[in-house]
């Protein structure tokens, strides 16, 4: 019922369609109430609270994800890479938990967050998560002091949280049909002042006054089981597969899998971030289950053969080295 939906929706939000109209005149009561929320904070009436590092923000303005979290992964480990000691804070979103906490790589997703976990395992830094981001951050520092730049990982939105930085993702989607929620995917009007905008090659997107570059996605070349054997993708090419994929927009990892050359018996498209509690039976028991790396955490425990493949963010130098002087000048 609820993935039902979710499609529903995205469908709906790729043109003013019917449902669009429908929905138009709720939409302008959200922007009323964003446009407030926005107000009060520019006003000092609600406060933003500053760490004592700088912080980066990675966010969008779509519902649904766009790709933040890869962004949050290649950004710490260009600035690891650069000289700099990263953290990563996150409201962790989807945990059945509500503390502020420390991801850990022992940890079970549905207590920290897939996506924290997933920073955790492949960057290394430390990761914190809290409903409020200011929160985590302040927990981080005082357990790694040595900690000298932050990057909060979806908190766009979060203005409770001060931020030197703000960088906008934009998937293959662009802005969609441009308006706000629920009639659009804009969860607040756009363009808005930020950064840098990272979109997909083939997004359209009407960009601010700030610095845009175009990312291009890749498939690791090999595929993970939850031992830690690799099969790669050319041996996944000489017989069909199952595809599961529980991520905003399933069918993009679909397609990234049969422009690599594999053939996809079934494909399994679950809502974004489910917790795979009432995971459905799976057809083709003798093929390969191959699914994203954001979902293996949770599918290793029904599945350990499962094989995840890693995505890959190629990231402009030229992005990289502004942000990196953007950091070192004060921001």
């Amino acid at each position: 019922m609820r993935g039902g939906l979710e499609r529903t929706l995205l469908d709906s939000w790729r043109q003013r369609g019917v449902l669009a109209w429908v929905l138009w005149p709720i939409s302008l009561v959200y922007w009323g109430l964003v446009t407030l929320r926005c107000a009060l904070y520019r006003f000092g009436l609600l406060k933003s609270e500053r760490l004592g590092v700088p912080v980066i923000v990675v966010g969008n303005v779509i519902a649904g994800g766009a790709g933040k979290t890869p962004v949050t992964l290649a950004i710490a480990e260009h600035l690891r890479e650069s000289g700099w000691r990263p953290g990563i804070i996150s409201r962790g979103y989807g945990r059945r938990t509500d503390d502020c906490r420390e991801v850990t790589p022992a940890d079970d997703p549905l207590d920290v967050g897939d996506e924290a976990l997933l920073l955790r395992l492949r960057t290394g830094v430390p990761v914190f998560v809290a409903a409020r981001r200011a929160q985590a951050g302040q927990a981080l520092l005082a357990a790694y002091p040595g900690v000298n730049v932050l990057i909060c990982d979806d908190g766009l939105q979060h203005l409770a949280l001060a931020r030197d930085v703000e960088v906008c993702v934009f998937d293959a989607r662009g802005v969609g049909n441009g308006w706000l929620l629920p009639a659009g995917p804009l969860r607040e009007p756009w363009p808005r002042r930020v950064d840098f905008v990272l979109h997909a090659p083939d997004a359209l997107v009407s960009s601010p006054p700030a610095r845009s570059f175009s990312v291009r996605r890749t498939l690791a070349a090999n595929a993970v089981r939850a031992d830690g054997t690799q099969v790669s993708l050319a041996d996944l090419r000489v017989q069909p597969i199952t595809a599961l994929a529980g991520i905003a927009q399933p069918e993009a990892f679909f397609s990234m899998l049969r422009a690599e050359g594999l053939t996809l018996a079934h494909t399994i498209a679950l809502p974004d971030h489910d917790d795979f509690a009432d995971l459905p039976v799976l057809p083709g028991a003798s093929e390969p289950l191959v699914c994203t790396e954001k979902d293996a955490a949770k599918l290793w425990r029904h599945r350990p053969d499962a094989l995840a493949i890693p995505l890959i963010l190629h990231m402009p130098d030229a992005f990289l080295e502004e942000l990196s002087a953007k950091l070192s000048s004060g921001a």
